[in-house]
């Protein structure tokens, strides 16, 4: 066989599917990409086997409570190790950087950690007491953006040990018809309206609460047909407070006196989704600075960016490398709420193939054989696998 199956990896991590999530997702493609070039076994949460990338094997522990998850599949993962004597242990995030560091050790093999913004800033005394000084051992640690890396420096990780690799999106091959575009908005009873579409888990980081109450209303006052579409619910698995709430946001909306513009539609299928990208006119993305709880990278903004939807948002945290300005939309300042009104009202009005064409170009640059390719290269930087074993970047 080819030098690929000379490498073994052990990959480490609580976020795969069935769970549902930009992290979930993710880390699928991690070891689907990395099982291109390498023999990869994976501890995950129960579940986790069904969903599994072609040819990688899954050894699955119960997800909660989630002390019992860390015990489990830290046992798992030095079993495995001592096993299979893999080159390399990767934790999925920093969650997992202790089994993954102490498995390492068993086989003689090399440990790293892919991290978010959350990894390195949490500020509970237990987390930053045991994982902080696991994340300054590791061997390699990927970073998701150029934020996230330089918060990695400041808990003292070494910088030639942190490499910044984006999170990959899928790339739809066709665009949806204009008959499935008028069909979803007749579907949801938006018309011709102008749609603005806000993605993601209803968190208090995501702003969406302070979006409707000191944005939305000046947008509605310049576009009064103007509608909102809310995707997405509270996440039920995240290990962090905050959450916020239909009824929180309406409450807001009917306050500022635009509910009657919004349009819950909580989660959706994939082809949903799709339309609803392909169908809006401009992803709003007002994320805010909340401590401790950090935007790592915007991996929505990226995928609507790859249905050619341009995103408007606050230059705050990983973001400001999810959104190119004035290529895949705009940027303004954190908690300039007439500034992002504004740019939101400015990408409603202009021609949409312009912005289609330049946001989709945006988004190619991540594509998933481009973050696989980035992410081998940081894991096994003296590997001559990866040109024969991973597709081309338009492949």
């Amino acid at each position: 066989m080819t030098e690929a199956t000379l490498h073994r990896i052990l990959h480490v991590t609580r976020n795969l599917p069935p769970l549902v999530g930009g992290m979930e997702r993710l880390n699928w493609h991690i070891a689907d990409g990395l099982s291109r070039c390498a023999q990869v076994h994976v501890v995950g949460p129960r579940g986790a086997a069904e969903n599994k990338p072609f040819d990688v094997d899954v050894q699955e522990v119960p997800l909660r409570p989630l002390w019992w998850f860390l015990l489990i599949s830290a046992w798992q993962a030095f079993r495995l190790a001592r096993k299979h004597q893999p080159a390399l242990v990767l934790a999925g995030s920093g969650l997992t950087a202790p089994a993954a560091w102490l498995a390492a050790r068993a086989c003689g093999g090399r440990a790293a950690v892919y991290v978010h913004g959350l990894d390195i800033s949490v500020r509970h005394p237990v987390y930053r007491a045991l994982w902080h000084p696991f994340l300054r051992r590791m061997d390699v640690v990927i970073a998701n953006s150029r934020p996230t890396a330089v918060m990695a420096h400041g808990i003292g990780i070494a910088p030639g040990n942190v490499h910044v690799v984006h999170p990959g999106v899928a790339l739809p091959e066709v665009a949806l018809s204009d008959r499935a575009l008028r069909a979803f908005r007749e579907r949801h009873a938006v018309g011709d309206a102008p749609l603005l579409l806000s993605v993601g888990r209803l968190t208090q980081r995501k702003g969406l609460r302070e979006f409707v109450r000191e944005a939305f209303p000046a947008i509605v006052r310049q576009v009064p047909n103007v509608q909102l579409m809310v995707i997405g619910d509270a996440a039920k698995d995240s290990l962090l407070p905050g959450m916020q709430s239909r009824d929180d946001i309406q409450a807001a909306a009917d306050a500022a006196g635009v509910g009657a513009h919004l349009r819950f539609l909580g989660g959706v299928s994939d082809l949903e989704l799709a339309s609803a990208y392909e169908a809006a006119n401009v992803h709003v993305f007002p994320v805010i600075e909340v401590p401790g709880d950090p935007e790592g990278f915007g991996m929505v903004a990226i995928e609507a960016a790859g249905h050619g939807l341009p995103t408007v948002a606050f230059a705050v945290g990983g973001i400001v490398d999810a959104v190119q300005e004035g290529e895949s939309g705009r940027l303004v300042a954190q908690a300039d709420y007439p500034a992002l009104a504004s740019a939101v009202v400015d990408l409603v009005q202009r021609p949409a193939l312009d912005q289609h064409y330049a946001a989709r170009r945006f988004a190619e640059r991540f594509a998933w054989p481009h973050f696989h390719r980035d992410l081998w290269a940081a894991l096994m930087p003296d590997s001559t696998a990866v040109p024969a074993a991973l597709p081309s970047a338009n492949g």
